[in-house]
């Protein structure tokens, strides 16, 4: 909970991966992929109450076997490579609520392609959401290694061009503003918004956490989870549900 207020947790796992069949239950240092946002969950005494929200039946049974909840197979029509984010966490929060028969006051969106969170970024995110009332929601970002300012270009008519047209004002790269990346490892906004707005990119106001880039990780293919796989299993980024554990 933040302070009284009840938080919903949402790992959403879709079991039609097309950039790499089957990666939510694939084995990641030593667990399924989706086991990582599970165990993340459990050590988040801010959470009140984490679900899985999946159209697969061996996804589902895989997370149950990992200590974790999926209570509703998603429709079909909310399952296709195509479908946004949104409508899966509205469905999942209409869902638990009516089960529940009461509602919650945060919507946590807990991607299992992300496992390099930690509780101290959920446990930070809720305390600086909790005290701006005026806020609806607060992103993970981190410093990307260039800036899309200074760094990046497009071809014209065989020519490179600025992609930001008003990059070539600044002459030096110190000079060029600092730049966040919105990487993924969480989302949690005030459940009213999520309940009454289509989309949350161009509504409400958001606050930024900014996080390591080191752990900004959001996995798609095949090299991205190994070697995200290679980063933990070596230790460069200690995942605290590990330890203790031996890493195959």
């Amino acid at each position: 909970m933040i302070g009284k207020e009840r938080v919903l947790a949402v790992i959403p796992a879709r079991g039609g991966s097309q950039g790499l069949p089957g990666k939510n239950i694939r084995p990641f240092a030593g667990l399924p992929l989706i086991a990582h946002s599970i165990r993340l969950a459990k050590l988040c005494p801010e959470i009140d109450r984490c679900i899985v929200s999946t159209d697969s039946e061996k996804i589902a049974k895989v997370a149950r076997a990992q200590g974790g909840e999926a209570p509703f197979l998603r429709p079909a029509e909310l399952a296709r490579s195509d479908t946004p984010m949104w409508p899966v966490l509205k469905h999942a929060l209409a869902a638990v609520e009516k089960e529940d028969g009461r509602s919650y006051d945060y919507l946590l969106l807990l991607d299992p392609t992300s496992p390099t969170r930690l509780p101290a970024d959920v446990r930070e995110a809720s305390r600086r959401l909790a005290a701006r009332p005026d806020v609806d929601g607060i992103l993970s970002v981190s410093k990307p290694h260039y800036s899309p300012i200074w760094h990046t270009v497009v071809e014209k008519d065989e020519l490179m061009k600025d992609f930001i047209e008003d990059s070539s004002r600044y002459a030096r790269r110190q000079d060029v503003p600092e730049v966040f990346v919105i990487n993924g490892l969480l989302y949690l906004w005030r459940a009213a918004l999520v309940r009454s707005r289509d989309g949350w990119r161009h509504e409400g106001k958001h606050l930024m956490l900014e996080t390591p880039e080191s752990r900004a990780v959001s996995i798609d293919d095949l090299e991205q989870f190994e070697r995200t796989e290679l980063l933990v299993k070596g230790g460069a980024i200690k995942l605290p549900w590990l330890k203790g554990r031996k890493r195959r």
